[in-house]
This record gives structure tokens, C-alpha cells and sequence, in this order.
């Protein structure tokens, strides 16, 4: 065994996944340390990265490193290999409550302030713009998506099929999308020439030129996009679907990606809360402007301001009223009156729409109660899957988990490729004028007429990523020998440049006896579910944002969770990023723990992304132990899967907690029984056999503590001894870990 080189990063994030962290960590590393594997861990929580943010306002015990800025360093060498948790990707409202948390337990931190005024104000603004949105992905990712499901995975998934809901050939579910003036069909693009520093600014009707980003740094090679979604035409087409809604007595929501787009889809949101109560922001919108009560914010922080308010008791029975007259609302938690429309991060596009297929077309309605929904998704640059996809159960009837094919994805995300990259470059128009944006030597490359109000917004993919999204392609090809579409719509200009750069790198590669093709999102999606249906899978090759929806929609159908993906990123200048899955469900989860210590969190993606991890450490170090420890991991997570010991769906039986046991004593049984290292063995066999002994004792004391409170010390930063106590509550079990 040689000398270990380098260290697995295992991430600190958020919610779930954070507290799950504290039952599962003192697993791996009392069993990484038997074999010389150095397991270090760094805070990139929503919490951290504020923290890290405002050093000199905190004490020296208080005081934490910017840790999101080391791992994106690091990520940029062949030495890395990150696990990577779900994090938050915070919308203002939760960046707002993380803020005030983190102030009640004594850290000196500014306030945010949606219009700052002074110097202070703005500097903190700007801090906290660095924090929101989806503020770790495009640092960490410095190589591109890799997402299938793992073989145990799929083998358990056909073995024991998820439920699916009924299709009926009238339902009326039918997206919503824009023919026009959206961010698809006002795309510009171009290919620069050479390295350059751009300049985005607005030439107002007055002549005044205002700079709107006065340096874009670009490379050779790299595809530079600009587009706007005009606020006129957004607008016309949401009252459109508000009456629509009403007149097909269908339940009226909207999909939007307010946290990872944190500036653009925000605003959508605001302009989809006033098209749904026209008449109350006609009455009152000044009112409600002057007190700092925002639609982009959503119904439900506006309801709870209004308090505060002389009339705030008429403008609630006016948004009442309007509710009662309009078409009936989707749901997200009909006993609690929370609409689609009360907090901008409640409906999330890419979870919330496999989860209204997959239940019959339905969303729930206020009575709670499944109904058929008009799905609102203003921008058409992929709208057309969803539909796709919902005209074929319509017509064909739901998925059938036990028999159907996958959908893996190879995905265009390295080094912010694409709309993910885009928030310091989007805007909200504030002046009638021409957007432009142009080169060092004054030529204008992108231009767009614009109005007050809309949005506008620019994006960047580089060559290099580009390059390598090709040939991660076709080496997925060449391994499974199965067909690759990259999904690319002829129409868009961005796709445009992205169809010939992909018709070039494909020469560099030898693609003799694969199946590799281009077609449009919505052709690719056909294709993709004709297959489905057949029992065959088929890679998706795309971009940045299709790589986040379709590694939720297809996982959702076949598996009933993205959480279940393996999702492996090799790191363009080598090492890896390894994620974990989907923490869309997350939140609850904390709820429920706080409540009645139940933590229903599945740590498979953990699982899975660990022995792909451990794989590559001892790739990469020559560490022999460490590719045993990734071998018989692997052979525990089948074993685990097929016991079926992931968290039960109710007290009384084994949560996150039992689970980490059960996968503890499969992984030490395994090690015990291998071959092909005697003195890592050696180490294993007494804690395995104790495992095994104690097995019934070790499960009564973590099913003990169910049904009580527990105190974690708080949500977005929860007290580490707290929470370590929460998440090993069972002696027998700790102590049993500590003789390793």
C-alpha cells in the first residue's frame, strides 16, 4: 500500500443531506483510515458561504475560510476528487431566512436589502449576490456531467417498481409556452475569433449609454449569446393562460428555475403573481411598493407583510377574492393554503414536472385533491419536452417502471457552459434603448432592441468544454453501444453554432459502428420514450440546463428519484467531481425530523458516489486498499438495495440513521470476506461479526428516539454537537465504529 497523496473532500452542505452528513461521516472515515485514505471535509453550505463573506464583521472563533473558492481551485487539478452533496441553491426569501438565523445566533452579519442606498448597503448586496442562486455548481464543475443510473440501481428498480399514476386519453394537462418575443426565439449568436474583453451596454432613445457589464472576458473558440424575453409579450401571454386555465377548469401553475436562475426567473415569477391578480396590483401595487412587499418574492411573503399595513386587512380580502374568481391554483400544500404561486423556490421546473407526470397529469388543488393542470412554462426553449412527453401518456399510458428503458445524460456543464453561467450577465431593462454588446476594438457582435422591464440576458460556453462534451459522448457510446442524441434545435442560434462545432469535434474521434445523431429537444424526447417503451435506452447529449431537467424527468419515471443517479463528473485537467444526487425533497425532510426525529433522507446517492470516489483515489495514488474499499462498497450497495433497508416511509420503521447501519455492516461484511487484501480483512472481521451480533440491539436504539422533537440548534446552520447527537443515538453502534 503505498503512501497516500492526496484527500477526498466530502462536502458539507445543507438540510438533509448536512444532517445525514453526521450520521454517515463517521462511517467513512473509520473505514477509510484502516486502508491510509485521508477523508477532509469543507463547509459550502448556504451558512459557510455567507459567513465566508463578511470575515471582518466576525469573531475570530466565528471566522471561517471561503471554502466554495479552495474546492473551485481545486477542482482545476488532477489531484481532486470532490463528493459533492446537494446544496441550496438559495432564492432571496431563503437567503433572507438563513441571514436572519445566522444574526439570532450571534453572528454579525449586514441585513439584505432589496434597494440598497449607501455604500455599505451596496457592498453587502453585492456579497450576497456571490452567495444566491446556484452559487456552487458552475465553481465546482470544471468538467462535464456524466449521469446514469448505477446497474444495482436499475436492477432493483425493475424488481420492485415504483407506482405510477394512471393516464386518462381526455386528461387535459397541456404545457403552456410563448411562439414568441422569449429568450428562444430573440437568440443571437456568436463564435469569437479570438481572446477578447466584451462590453455589454444599453444606448438609451436619450443617447445616454449606460454600461451594463463593463468587462466579459472570452477565449477564442468560445460561443457568446445574447437574447431577450420581452416583458410586454410575457405578459400578454400569462393573462392569456390565466383565462385559459379558467375556461378549462383546469388547475392554473407555473415552472420556473427561480434558484439556479436567480436573476431571470425571479422577475418571470413576479410578472406571473401580478398577471394572476391584475386588479389587486392595479389598486394597490403602490402600496405594496412603498412597504417592500415584491411579487417577485411571491404571494406568500406578501401576505405576510401586509400585517404591517393600514389596509393590509382590504388587500388580503382582495387577494381572496381574486383567488375565488380565477382559476383554481395548483397546490404545494393544499391543508396549509400554500399555492404555485406563494415562494418563487416552492415549484422548481425540472422536479416539479416529473412529479405531475408521474402522478396521472395532476397537480394537487386547494381541496387537495388531484386535478388536471395547465403547466406554465413562458420560455419555449424546452418546453416542447415536457409536452412531448405528456401527449405520449396521454395516448400510450403511463411508464412501466419494471420494463422500461433509461435515458442516461452526457451534459455541456463545464466552466458555467451555458444559461447557468449567465446571472452577472442578465438584467432587468431599466430604459427604453439597444442593448449591445461589443468587442475591444468598438465592433458591436449582439444587438437587440429593447423595452423597461424586459430581460435581457448574455451566456458563454466555452471551446474546451465543448470539446471535451463531445468526447465524453462518444466514449459513453463506445461503452454501452448505445445510440447518442445530442439534443440540439436547428432553430435557436446558440444550438445554431453548437450543431457545427459538434459536426467538427465528432471528426477527432473514431465513431465507426456507433449511433450518433443531432435532433431538436422536442425529436430527441420522441425518439428517446419510443425507446423507452421498448426496454432500450439511449444517451442524451446536452447542454447545461436540458443536462438538469432531463437527469430529474427520465430518473423520476424510471427510478421515482433523481437521488438515485450516479452522477460522475471527470474533471477536464483530470480528478474528479463526484455528485451525489437531487435534494429537491429535502426541506421536508428537516421538517419532519425536527418534529417527530424521523429523517427520511436516502443516502444512496452518497453511497454511490463514494465508491466511484474511493475507485479514482486509488487510481490516482496507487493506494491498492483503497480500490478493495470501492469494490466491496459497490457489492454492499447491491446488497443494500436488494435487502431493501433505505429509509422506510413512516415511524416505527428504519430511517437515515438504520439505513447507515445496515450499509455499515454489508460494507464490513464484504471487507471481512475479500480476498484480495488479508490484512485489510483482518481489520473488518470482529467489527463485522459484532455488526451482525448486535444487529437488533444497535436498530431498538436508533428506532427509540422516533416520535419525540429533536433539537438540532437551528436549520440553515444547525449546532454540530446537536446535531451529532441526533444522528447517533446509538452507543452500541458508536462504540463498535470506534475500534477501527
Amino acid at each position: 500500500m503505498t503512501e497516500k497523496t492526496s484527500a477526498i473532500i466530502y462536502t458539507e452542505t445543507d438540510e438533509a443531506p448536512l444532517l445525514a452528513t453526521y450520521s454517515f461521516l463517521p462511517i467513512l472515515e473509520a473505514f477509510a483510515r484502516t486502508a491510509g485514505v485521508d477523508v477532509e471535509t469543507r463547509d459550502i453550505s448556504l451558512a459557510g458561504r455567507i459567513l465566508a463573506q463578511f470575515p471582518d464583521r466576525l469573531t475570530d472563533d466565528q471566522r471561517i475560510g471561503d471554502a466554495l473558492a479552495e474546492l473551485g481551485e481545486l477542482a482545476t487539478t488532477p489531484e481532486a476528487n470532490i463528493i459533492k452533496l446537494p446544496n441550496i441553491s438559495a432564492s432571496v426569501p431563503q437567503l433572507k431566512a438563513a441571514i436572519k438565523e445566522l444574526q439570532e445566533q450571534g453572528y454579525d452579519i449586514p441585513d439584505y436589502v432589496e434597494n440598497p442606498t449607501t455604500e455599505e448597503e451596496k457592498a453587502a448586496r453585492e456579497a450576497y449576490d456571490r452567495v444566491k442562486g446556484s452559487a456552487v455548481n458552475p465553481v465546482l464543475r470544471e468538467g462535464n456531467s456524466d449521469r446514469r443510473a448505477a446497474d444495482a440501481v436499475k436492477e432493483y428498480a425493475r424488481r420492485n417498481p415504483h407506482s405510477m399514476g394512471a393516464w386518462s386519453g381526455d386528461s387535459k394537462t397541456n404545457v403552456a409556452t410563448m411562439t414568441d418575443d422569449d429568450f428562444r426565439h430573440n437568440e443571437k449568436s456568436v463564435v469569437i475569433e479570438a481572446d477578447d474583453d466584451l462590453r455589454i451596454e444599453l444606448v438609451g432613445a436619450d443617447g445616454e449609454t449606460r454600461v451594463l457589464r463593463e468587462s466579459v472576458p472570452v477565449l477564442a473558440g468560445e460561443v457568446v449569446d445574447g437574447t431577450v424575453m420581452r416583458a410586454a409579450a410575457l405578459d400578454d401571454f400569462l393573462r392569456a393562460q390565466v383565462q385559459r386555465a379558467k375556461d378549462e377548469g383546469v388547475l392554473f401553475s407555473v415552472h420556473l428555475k427561480a434558484t439556479m436562475m436567480k436573476v431571470s426567473d425571479p422577475i418571470i415569477f413576479g410578472h406571473v403573481v401580478r398577471a394572476y391578480f391584475p386588479q389587486v396590483f392595479e389598486q394597490y401595487g403602490d402600496d405594496l411598493a412603498a412597504a417592500g412587499l415584491s411579487a417577485s418574492d411571491g404571494l406568500g411573503s406578501i401576505l405576510s407583510g401586509l400585517d404591517a399595513l393600514a389596509n393590509g386587512a382590504e388587500i388580503k380580502a382582495a387577494f381572496e377574492q381574486a383567488m375565488a374568481d380565477g382559476p383554481d391554483l395548483a397546490m404545494v400544500d393544499s391543508d396549509r393554503g400554500i399555492t404555485n404561486l406563494h415562494v418563487p423556490s416552492d415549484i422548481i421546473v425540472d422536479a416539479s414536472m416529473p412529479a405531475m407526470i408521474r402522478t396521472s397529469g395532476h397537480m394537487w388543488n386547494p381541496a387537495g385533491d388531484e386535478q388536471d393542470a395547465l403547466a406554465v412554462i413562458p420560455d419555449s426553449s424546452y418546453a416542447g419536452v415536457y409536452q412531448t412527453v405528456i401527449d405520449d401518456c396521454r395516448a400510450n399510458g403511463a411508464y412501466d417502471p419494471a420494463t422500461m428503458g433509461s435515458v442516461p445524460n452526457v451534459g455541456l456543464m463545464a466552466q458555467k457552459a451555458e444559461e447557468y453561467g449567465s446571472h452577472d450577465k442578465t438584467f432587468e431593462i431599466p430604459a427604453d434603448g439597444t442593448v449591445r454588446v461589443v468587442n475591444r476594438a468598438g465592433d458591436v457582435l449582439i444587438e437587440h432592441q429593447v423595452s423597461t422591464g424586459d430581460i435581457w440576458r448574455a451566456c458563454q460556453t466555452k471551446d474546451i468544454p465543448i470539446r471535451d462534451w463531445v468526447k465524453l459522448a462518444v466514449t459513453r457510446a463506445r461503452a454501452t453501444g448505445d445510440p447518442a442524441i445530442f439534443w440540439l434545435d436547428s432553430e435557436r442560434a446558440h444550438d445554431r453554432n453548437l450543431i457545427t462545432l459538434v459536426e467538427k469535434y465528432l471528426g477527432d474521434h473514431d465513431t465507426e459502428g456507433l449511433d450518433i445523431s443531432i435532433a431538436s429537444p422536442v425529436e430527441a424526447t420522441q425518439r428517446s420514450i419510443e425507446r423507452i417503451r421498448e426496454g432500450k435506452n439511449t444517451i442524451s447529449v446536452t447542454g447545461n440546463v436540458l443536462r438538469d431537467y432531463n437527469t430529474d424527468l427520465f430518473p423520476i419515471l424510471e427510478l421515482g428519484t433523481s437521488a438515485k443517479m450516479l452522477s460522475v463528473v471527470p474533471l477536464i485537467n483530470g480528478g474528479g467531481l463526484f455528485e451525489t444526487g437531487a435534494g429537491g425533497s429535502a426541506p421536508k425532510h428537516v421538517q419532519q425530523l425536527v418534529k417527530e426525529n424521523y429523517l427520511r433522507w436516502d443516502s444512496l446517492g452518497e453511497f454511490l458516489a463514494l465508491a466511484e470516489s474511493l475507485q479514482e483515489y486509488g487510481e490516482t495514488t496507487g493506494n491498492s486498499g483503497a480500490k478493495v474499499l470501492a469494490s466491496t462498497l459497490a457489492r454492499a450497495n447491491a446488497t443494500f438495495l436488494n435487502e431493501n433497508k433505505s429509509p422506510g416511509r413512516k415511524l416505527g420503521t428504519i430511517d437515515n440513521r438504520g439505513s447507515h447501519f445496515y450499509l455499515a455492516l454489508y460494507w464490513a461484511e464484504e471487507l471481512a470476506q475479500q480476498t484480495d487484501d488479508a490484512e485489510l480483512a483482518s481489520k473488518f472481521t470482529a467489527l463485522a461479526a459484532e455488526l451482525r451480533e448486535k444487529e437488533q440491539q444497535i436498530n431498538d436504539e436508533l428506532l427509540a428516539v422516533q416520535g419525540s422533537p429533536a433539537d438540532i440548534g437551528g436549520y440553515y446552520r444547525p449546532d454540530p454537537e446537536k446535531a451529532s447527537a441526533v444522528m447517533r443515538p446509538s452507543a452500541t453502534f458508536n462504540a463498535a465504529l470506534d475500534q477501527l
